[in-house]
């Protein structure tokens, strides 16, 4: 690490209102291209300033939330992937990593004046050990982090939901025809009991006008006898 760099480090390791002037004194002594790279470093907000303190002054915790980050990540993967992986107990661990620093970065915090969300911190500290590729320069952050989901995931070759196998599509085809041989059946025969009805009912109504034409003949009979 260069003389710079180092010096850069020590602004984001200061209290946080004593960012601009160091800032300013910091750039006065540098010259050129160092000096315009200095005056643009931006102040962060008090969030990201707090998990920066966890960085510079409780690197096992922070060191903690990166790890166990990585691997709840990696289980994420794996189960994307249709690998076994125990996605639930490296999420506990990750919890558990990420409450702890947040915990200890309010501290640090509260101990210099500020009082940073609880959430927006733990929710940093989650978008930060999740992220695909992690920042190159820890303990530097300037705003806080949104968590991204699954779509952090991305890229991954999820693995897809098996196909039926041959004997499951044989199966389906023939319960398929065996349906579709019923439904033709079904329909045939109500056409046939259809048909049945209306020949019953066309008979039904020749032995109607029949019996008609009868009575008729009768009454006429009836009325010519002396």
């Amino acid at each position: 690490m260069s003389a710079l760099e180092s010096k850069i480090d020590d602004l984001y390791r200061q209290p946080l209102d004593a960012f601009i002037e160091s800032r300013t004194a910091l750039a006065k002594t540098l010259s050129g291209d160092d000096a315009k790279q200095v005056r643009k470093l931006a102040k962060p907000t008090v969030v990201p300033w707090a998990v920066n303190q966890v960085y510079w002054r409780a690197r096992p915790l922070f060191d903690d939330v990166m790890s166990t980050g990585g691997r709840l990540r990696k289980a994420q993967v794996a189960a994307l992937e249709g690998r076994k992986a125990d996605v639930r107990a490296a999420s506990e661990e990750h919890r558990k990593a990420v409450a702890e620093a947040a915990r200890e970065a309010v501290k640090l915090a509260e101990a210099s004046g500020s009082q940073p969300s609880p959430d927006l911190v733990m929710r940093t500290f989650e978008a930060l050990s999740l992220a695909a590729e992690p920042p190159d320069t820890p303990g530097r952050l300037t705003r806080p982090l949104q968590p991204s989901g699954f779509e952090a995931l991305g890229g991954l070759k999820v693995k897809a939901a098996p196909g039926p196998s041959a004997a499951q599509t044989a199966a389906a085809k023939r319960a398929s025809k065996k349906e579709e041989e019923a439904r033709r059946k079904a329909e045939a025969s109500q056409k046939k009991h259809d048909a049945e009805v209306k020949r019953a009912e066309a008979a039904l109504e020749r032995a109607r006008e029949r019996m008609a034409r009868a009575q008729a003949l009768l009454r006429e009979t009836r009325n010519r006898e002396p």
